[in-house]
């Protein structure tokens, strides 16, 4: 089964913590063991596991990934903006599936970890695929 998750960004770079709408998303399925592939159809977004316990970890991200990244104006590829190009290659160094194990009807992810969606040329209404799969 394919599911669709909707995420409202806000303007720039963030993390949004998606994990309890991917849990309800397993638990609706009714699916005892398998797996969800979550995937992002977007090149200036993308998707990982991190810890969700300390509200600043997203900050120290998205902070090192602009440090890393920065939006400059000689990039070779502009298309669309010099920020736009710093995305494709934020999205590209993080990645844009995960996967993780159902067993027991839940999904399996460590006490610390929470499924992240990271905005990079938000603000924007973006689409998490969720592929729920029973075996």
């Amino acid at each position: 089964m394919l599911k669709e998750l909707i995420v409202e960004t806000p303007a720039g770079n963030s993390l949004i913590d998606i994990t309890a709408q991917v849990k309800e998303l397993v638990v609706e399925s009714g699916v005892q063991a398998g797996v969800c592939a979550l995937i992002v159809p977007h090149t200036t977004a993308a998707i990982t596991l991190n810890s969700g316990l300390d509200p600043a970890t997203p900050a120290d991200i998205v902070a090192d990934l602009k440090r890393l990244v920065p939006t400059r104006v000689d990039f070779i590829h502009q298309y669309d903006t010099p920020a736009d190009a710093a995305a494709h290659i934020k999205a590209t160094l993080v990645g844009n599936s995960i996967t993780l194990a159902i067993d027991e009807g839940e999904l399996l992810v460590g006490w610390s970890q929470f499924i992240l969606f990271y905005e990079f040329d938000g603000p924007r209404k973006r689409t998490v695929q969720v592929k729920i799969i029973s075996g």
